[in-house]
């Protein structure tokens, strides 16, 4: 049985659109004969990333990391991350000449300059030299593709997501989840690069959900309290959550592909996003959501939506 290897430094107890992505990845290579192995921060020593506690990052030395990926002797390498754990295994693999993917999938210079004076053009000539060793480096879309070219990567290939449509699903809808209609619903980070302000300020009838975590929860729940802070949810909560909003609002211009516009959809929820990478990519001119500057007037003009519609759409993107 050939047999792959995923160097991760996002994961569990991590919630987020690049942790499951690698974890439907690697069942759907299961499911195709392959056996698939994770290298994540379980079993090292961690600390917590400034400013985001939930996120951990592995503080070991190479010859642990080493002596695992000897044992596990894969024979495909992808490496998913720039971190700790990514940059040993990138390491490792020109140590050895060995060959690897990597993947793109988050713009880590712009959210970190959301937070700190760091210039794009550093953080952008760190990424540039990580990937530059790989022998192909997948990103989510289209629009992504084109923003690394331009920013001299090469060996770009497109990876496209899918979404669990048995999870996510129109039947998990709850009639009795509301009294107060139309509710508009953010699922996500709680955290300044999602621009969720721009969701909270809007002038919308009916609720205003938020459901995740992150630095900005304590903040924006202070000072928006008409709207709702739940924490993060997972599995049929979540999809009950998905399925019983009217609209799901997107507000973040920053994320690289967004697999909640498509949790969303499989729901048979609509989506309210500004027209940016990520939205663009995922809805287009499917009429299934509305892009537009003017976020509350997408909003509102999302109800229209069929929510059938939205669900057929969302049956065109399989993990397979």
């Amino acid at each position: 049985m050939k047999s792959v290897l995923i160097v991760t430094d996002a994961w569990y107890p991590q919630i987020n659109g690049v942790v499951r992505s690698l974890e439907r990845v690697g069942e759907e290579m299961t499911r195709r004969g392959l056996a698939v192995h994770h290298l994540t921060p379980e079993g090292f020593h961690t600390i917590a990333l400034p400013g985001y506690g939930e996120i951990r990052l592995s503080m070991t030395l190479p010859g642990p990391v080493e002596r695992l990926m000897d044992q596990i002797n894969a024979e495909g390498i992808h490496i998913a991350t720039e971190g700790p754990l990514g940059l040993i295994a990138r390491r490792y693999c020109i140590k050895r000449g060995l060959a690897f993917s990597s993947s793109y999938h988050t713009q880590f210079p712009e959210y970190l300059r959301a937070r700190l004076p760091v210039p794009l053009a550093w953080s952008y000539a760190y990424l540039r030299w990580f990937h530059r060793a790989s022998t192909g480096v997948l990103v989510g879309t289209p629009s992504m593709k084109a923003a690394l070219e331009k920013q001299g990567f090469d060996h770009i290939h497109l990876w496209t997501k899918g979404v669990d449509t048995e999870l996510f699903n129109p039947s998990k809808r709850d009639a009795s989840f509301s009294d107060q209609r139309p509710v508009f619903l953010y699922v996500g980070r709680v955290a300044v690069e999602k621009n969720i302000e721009a969701f909270l300020k809007l002038d919308l009838p009916g609720r205003k959900i938020i459901v995740g975590d992150g630095p900005s929860r304590a903040h924006l729940a202070s000072a928006y309290p008409d709207a709702e802070f739940v924490g993060p949810l997972q599995g049929e909560e979540l999809a009950r959550y998905f399925a019983s909003a009217d609209v799901f609002v997107f507000p973040s211009r920053t994320d690289t592909f967004g697999l909640v516009l498509l949790e969303a959809l499989a729901s048979g929820t609509p989506v309210a996003a500004f027209p940016v990478m990520g939205p663009i990519d995922v809805i287009g001119d499917a009429p299934v959501g509305v892009l537009s500057e003017d976020l509350g007037s997408a909003a509102i003009r999302a109800l229209d939506i069929s929510r059938d519609a939205c669900r057929t759409y969302a049956q065109n993107f399989s993990w397979s």
